[in-house]
């Protein structure tokens, strides 16, 4: 039989190369799934995975970088569109991550006890990669802060920039420092943080007593909440549905009271002129919030593990996993570097416009590609700051469970 010429094999070609991507990606996706152990909780790192994404998403969708006067400042949907406040609701996930947090430093401190580690080599290992990523961020806008500021750029545009970029160490030294605390709060009642929120706010909005710092040790005591319920839920305490229920249906309750009759406002994130924020420090509408976010989390768990019990599913959360905090630490300066690039076109709609129309909302959701974009790029180039240096080709490692935090695998007989 004589070949098939080139003219015949043509059309098949571009039919062809999805195929074989996607049986790549099949057979990626089942390699991953197979060096993960069974006794991985997946919907524990499933939650992990929605938290920080919410938190991405929420950022690029309520902050703004307005061009004006040769300039650039932030500015907030929010604050001209408070029938936005529901997008908060979606994307505020911060909660969750100190759920997650608490459950899996406290189930990894029992692990080291029981392997006979020193606390001090334990909390090394935890902080080493959460804070190693650091590193990067601020060498890159130390360089970056300097060059703008030799070539005449506004004070007030590098402030913002700058200010914008590092937003996301607050969080991190916050969770740092609960996670060094966990031997200390694995076992703490949440209903005493829980206790200390409301009493700040008590003083701060109901009496209008106390020192304006007053207000700041709601920082610690308000992730203590969702921190101490994670560790709860390592012991085995929050096992049941009853409890989940329990915190969704009465944290829901709790923010409806305090936004609909207490004055709290309905964001849940900062909205510029706002006289309160929700978050900044964190207030009890913000922990009540928090708390019903928790039991629905709680609630998921089933479901999350049934899927991502499919390949492709875990492999996507692997993915986010093995990179959380270069994903969480870089996405202001994605959607920043997506803003600077479009400048170079002129003042776009969405990307450099003041947000205070609905059409504005539109135009931003078409650029959030465009911001994932950018954060790939970074992922790429400073995920081995979280991650750490590559073994061998020819040395066998783990794919997924190398960079996530340890479970116990069980025994063979």
């Amino acid at each position: 039989m004589a070949e098939p010429s080139p003219r015949t094999r043509a059309p098949h070609a571009p039919t062809r190369a999805p195929r074989r991507a996607l049986h790549a990606l099949r057979h990626a996706a089942r390699r991953v799934d197979a060096a993960t152990p069974a006794s991985r909780d997946r919907a524990v790192d499933a939650l992990r995975a929605v938290a920080i994404l919410g938190v991405v998403l929420g950022h690029w969708l309520v902050t703004a970088l307005v061009a004006e006067d040769g300039g650039l400042h932030t500015a907030s949907p929010l604050q001209h569109m408070p029938w936005l406040a529901p997008v908060s609701w979606l994307f505020q996930t911060l909660a969750v991550f100190f759920l997650v947090g608490g459950h899996v430093a406290t189930r990894s401190l029992t692990t080291a006890r029981a392997r006979g580690e020193s606390y001090g080599g334990w909390l090394r290992a935890r902080l080493t990669r959460l804070l190693r990523p650091v590193a990067a961020l601020l060498a890159l806008w130390t360089v970056a802060g300097t060059a703008l500021l030799l070539t005449g750029t506004p004070l007030a545009t590098i402030h913002t920039l700058v200010k914008l970029a590092l937003s996301p160490l607050w969080f991190l030294l916050v969770f740092a420092a609960l996670t060094a605390a966990t031997p200390l709060v694995a076992r703490l009642n949440p209903l005493w943080p829980l206790a200390v929120v409301l009493h700040v706010d008590v003083l701060r909005f109901g009496l209008h007593l106390g020192p304006s710092w007053l207000g700041w040790t709601n920082l610690a005591a308000g992730w203590l909440v969702p921190y101490t319920l994670g560790a709860a839920w390592a012991r085995g305490e929050l096992r049941g549905r009853r409890s989940a229920w329990a915190l969704l249906l009465g944290g829901t309750a709790a923010t409806a009271v305090l936004v609909g009759w207490a004055g709290y406002p309905a964001s849940m994130v900062g909205v510029p002129g706002g006289a309160v924020s929700n978050l900044n420090p964190p207030t009890l509408a913000a922990v009540t919030f928090g708390l019903a976010q928790c039991g629905l989390a709680l609630l998921l768990r089933d479901r999350l593990r049934r899927t991502t019990a499919r390949p492709l599913a875990w492999a996507a959360v692997a993915l986010v996993n093995l990179s959380a905090m270069t994903i969480f630490l870089w996405h202001q300066t994605a959607m920043m570097a997506a803003t600077a690039t479009g400048l170079t076109a002129g003042r776009l709609p969405g990307l450099h416009t003041s947000p205070d129309a609905p059409a504005w909302v539109a135009y931003r959701l078409a650029w959030l590609p465009l911001f994932a974009l950018a954060l790939i790029v970074c992922r790429a180039a400073f995920r081995h700051h979280e991650q750490g240096p590559r073994r061998p080709r020819n040395r066998p490692s783990p794919v997924v469970h190398r960079h996530l935090p340890p479970t116990k695998s069980p025994r063979r007989a």
